[in-house]
């Protein structure tokens, strides 16, 4: 190389021998450390401690507050329950759930709730959760009926794979939700301007009608104090609009285009399960790799006869499922349009269960006999499972009859 051409480049050496000369360090620096440590064996085990602080099997929890968000949704503001030991409340990332367990009439049922509040605010000692009544809603009538200040509830941990990971999303965030599905980006949305997370966060929220929009106006304030943060835009599919700024219609992939930058943010999708038909095929437009879009477990289907695959000539039908449940044997009636822990809560067996949705594998029972259908959008199974036998009764409809055999839970 000619000197006139060496001056074109500047050749950077970096060298690993500060790497290799920690590494020389390593073991005698550990002898050293062991030498200088107590003999007194270790009574506590901290990090077991630690797990179980962040990942408890229950909490039992308390209502301090209920508060109207909409003529539709209530807020409940929940606090440990000292009494029933739940000294505090488990951390978690924004954007995870709580599954709830609540008695209704003798019945024993979970359904997941996503905390709205932020992860500093359960180091204050409380969570809030944002419930939307359901027309017909077998849990949140009764919610409605039963649920008052001091009523106590038991609760998972924080569960959930619902929120930003540095490694893995891009930090422009558009989140794509639908009526209380809203819930995990108010969680979201505080802890971004409390500094936990550090991402821009574009909501893009469809509403059915314009005073049953769930924080209207604390996102309005929140969007003036940090424009540069936070922007949320609301689509009405009302026939009339009245409100200034709101779009009218769906969420459409020409709105997405919009208001964001699609080519260089991630995802997150959460509501009803109409909407996610809706908008997963306005997505498929943008041919965005599947890592760029996150989905929140949605629950269960609720018209799973309308999938690809399900066959159509047993909707009608009730089958009889053989169900062994801890030291139990029960044989329950199961219709084929309903999930196999539907029929086991029904016949009041208390089955394991906390997302409801075939993500997190807690209810994960073995099928000794018989076929099921399984979601073909939420067969989260491994390939060990699917081989063994396993499955996941949330998300598995019978089309014959059965007998299985489900774990019981401490």
């Amino acid at each position: 190389m000619s000197k006139d051409e060496g001056e074109k480049f500047d050749i950077i050496i970096k060298s690993n021998s500060r790497d290799l000369l920690a590494f020389m360090k390593l073991v005698p620096n550990r002898k050293k450390k062991i030498e200088k440590a107590s003999s007194e064996p270790i009574k506590t085990d901290p990090m077991n401690e630690l797990a179980k602080r962040l990942h408890p099997l229950r909490q039992y929890l308390v209502i301090n507050e209920i508060r109207n968000e909409t003529k539709s949704a209530k807020t409940f503001k929940l606090e440990p329950h000292v009494g029933l030991r739940t000294n505090e409340l488990a951390y978690f990332r924004p954007g995870q759930y709580l599954s709830l367990k609540v008695k209704v009439n003798g019945v024993e049922i979970t359904r997941p709730y996503s905390i709205a509040s932020s992860p500093k605010d359960a180091q204050k000692g409380f969570y809030e959760i944002t419930i939307r009544k359901e027309e017909h809603g077998f849990l949140t009538q009764y919610i409605w009926d039963n649920w008052k200040v001091d009523t106590v509830i038991e609760s998972s941990g924080p569960e959930g794979f619902f929120y930003f990971e540095p490694l893995r999303d891009l930090k422009d965030i558009v989140g794509i939700a639908g009526g209380s599905g809203i819930t995990p980006f108010r969680s979201m949305a505080k802890a971004i301007i409390e500094g936990i997370i550090d991402v821009k966060l574009t909501v893009l929220y469809g509403s059915s009608e314009e005073d049953d929009i769930i924080y209207y106006d604390e996102f309005k304030e929140l969007e003036k104090k940090y424009p540069d943060k936070l922007k949320f835009i609301h689509i009405l599919s009302c026939e009339e609009v009245s409100l200034e700024g709101c779009e009218a219609g769906f969420i459409t992939a020409e709105i997405i285009e919009k208001y964001c930058d699609v080519k260089n943010s991630t995802f997150f999708v959460c509501g009803p399960q109409v909407m996610y038909d809706f908008v997963e095929k306005e997505l498929e437009r943008f041919k965005l790799p599947p890592k760029r879009i996150r989905r929140e477990a949605f629950g269960e289907i609720k018209n799973i006869v309308n999938y690809p695959g399900f066959p159509k000539e047993v909707a009608e039908k009730t089958f009889k499922v053989k169900t062994h449940i801890g030291n139990i044997t029960k044989e329950i009636p199961a219709m084929a349009t309903e999930s196999v822990l539907v029929a086991m809560e029904r016949a009041n067996l208390a089955p394991p269960s906390k997302c409801r949705s075939g993500e997190c594998g807690f209810c994960r029972s073995l099928l000794i006999s018989g076929d099921i259908f399984v979601s073909p959008i939420s067969d989260w199974r491994r390939a060990a499972d699917k081989k063994f036998n396993y499955f996941h009764p949330c998300y598995s409809y019978p089309v014959s009859d059965l007998e299985v055999k489900v774990p019981r839970h401490l």
